[in-house]
């Protein structure tokens, strides 16, 4: 499989204290409540409605998910995956459709996880590079389960991706009807879980629409995440940028003490309410407003892969966890 670069890997080994957030500024409170944690479920809208969106979602500028599974008839869904060949209920990609589009040059984000059983400080490697689609589809065919090398195709851009796999994945009403009608920028992303966004915020709403496999997103109002964000910044003595996946976020001890801020549960009676959490499935969309801060996990139950015979071309298939997801971001 070809080299895609050098990884840097800088050590991990401090951890800042949880931040304790006064619940005072919290606008929205669902009324499920995550046993012994401080995220409240994100609400769940009755339709998928224009009207509904734009008046509990969009105008009031809230988090909600979109009723379960209203996305799942995008023509993506249909043509990128197809039902397994051993078992009628597994979803596996449907590698001779996408084999189509292996010539186009995709970004792709190289992580080392650290390892369970190393010792001494915690260490990630991280490194960004583009290369054709092909590579990435390859080396789903070939990763096995648990690996520790990871290649995740994130952010690709659909002013870069061939017009066939725009076509299949039109942006819905809810995006070109509720506000000005302008689209930002769409984004498609897949890996293999666990997949990780640090937490960060966007300079316009975003609809998440997950098309295979699962997601766990929490977010956070602008005042609660520019307050852990800097609260982190502080322990690390710097004043760093809340950029989109940005270098720093990705590796050494920025990364580490923004995954345990947001992600290292403790129990609701040693810290107040912080934020709202969403379990995404395929099909499922969630409205994330402008400025609120976001992490996102992808966190298992996702697809089968495709595995191709060299000698034979016959194809098989085994469980790796893929997770398909695209974004629009629009005004």
């Amino acid at each position: 499989m070809p080299q895609i670069g050098r990884c840097l890997i800088r050590p991990s080994n401090v951890t800042a204290p949880a931040l304790v957030i006064q619940p005072a500024f919290s606008r929205f409170v669902s009324v499920n409540t995550i046993k012994g944690t401080r995220w409240h479920s994100v609400n769940e809208l009755e339709d998928a409605t224009v009207d509904t969106f734009r008046d509990e979602g969009f105008k009031p500028s809230l988090p909600c998910v979109l009723p379960r599974r209203s996305f799942a008839r995008l023509p993506a869904v249909g043509k990128w995956f197809q039902r397994s060949l051993g078992v009628s209920e597994e979803v596996a990609m449907n590698l001779g459709y996408l084999d189509r589009f292996g010539h186009a040059m995709v970004p792709l984000e190289f992580t080392r996880l650290p390892s369970l059983e190393a010792s001494g400080p915690i260490e990630h490697g991280f490194m960004r590079s583009k290369a054709p689609l092909s590579l990435f589809l390859e080396w789903t065919q070939h990763a096995e389960p648990g690996t520790l090398d990871r290649l995740y195709l994130a952010q690709a851009s659909f002013a870069d991706l061939p017009q066939g796999l725009v076509d299949d994945l039109p942006a819905p009403e809810l995006v070109t009807k509720v506000g000005k009608g302008d689209i930002y920028d769409t984004n498609l992303w897949i890996g293999i879980s666990p997949t990780y966004t640090p937490l960060h915020r966007d300079p316009n709403p975003n609809l998440f629409v997950q098309l295979a496999g699962s997601k766990t997103v929490r977010v956070m109002e602008p005042e609660v995440g520019q307050e852990v964000f800097a609260h982190v910044q502080r322990f690390l003595v710097k004043s760093g940028s809340a950029a989109f996946r940005g270098e720093e976020m990705m590796q050494g001890d920025e990364r580490s003490l923004l995954e345990e801020q947001i992600w290292d549960d403790i129990p609701e009676s040693t810290g107040s309410f912080i934020g709202y959490e969403a379990q995404i499935g395929s099909g499922d969309g969630l409205f994330i407003p402008q400025g609120w801060w976001h992490s996102i996990k992808g966190t298992g139950e996702g697809i089968t892969a495709s595995v191709r015979d060299l000698a034979t071309s016959s194809l098989s298939e085994r469980f790796v966890d893929l997770t398909f997801q695209v974004n629009w971001w629009f005004r």
